[in-house]
């Protein structure tokens, strides 16, 4: 009578280079979907037609404020982004339900608010939307965050800046 109440999950089959997933192992649908994502050949075909949306934030914020009150900044730019552009393919493909545990976000720094400007502006110039968050009531450039967006169509005015540590 215990096993009628069990409940019961079809048990899953992959073979990838990285790991092997036999009848005996319960494996999450979504831990499933990235080690195939892990191997070689998927890796070629997804990386650069991935939707992500970068985060910019400033160095000497981050060593100055408290750490909570910088990732506010962040927050509030990617939300405003995100909300700026809701009927827009990739943010509805990003936010929607299948989707939604599984974004990508992608965190950088630079060093000040001259430089935060100045990547806005190249942004603006290369036609990528995003929001330049400015904080009131003092009305300084903080973060900015693009709207999502596929990694192969933005990822170059990124490449020189470094991850957000």
């Amino acid at each position: 009578m215990a096993s009628a109440l069990m409940p019961h999950f079809p048990l899953l089959k992959f073979h990838t280079r990285r790991a092997k997933v036999t009848q005996r192992s319960a494996v999450s649908p979504r831990t499933a979907a990235r080690m195939e994502e892990s191997s070689p050949s998927a890796a070629a075909t997804t990386t650069q037609d991935t939707v992500v949306q970068y985060v910019v934030l400033r160095r000497d914020l981050i060593d100055t404020w408290p750490l909570g009150s910088v990732v506010t900044q962040g927050c509030h730019a990617s939300v405003a982004a995100i909300w700026t552009h809701k009927d827009d393919p990739d943010t509805l493909s990003y936010c929607s339900p299948p989707n939604l545990d599984s974004m990508h976000k992608v965190t950088l720094e630079v060093k000040g608010e001259t430089q935060l400007l100045n990547l806005s502006e190249k942004l603006k110039a290369g036609g990528v939307a995003h929001k330049l968050w400015i904080e009131q009531p003092e009305n300084f450039a903080t973060c900015l965050a693009t709207k999502p967006c596929l990694k192969s169509s933005v990822s170059s005015f990124f490449k020189k800046l470094k991850l957000c540590k």
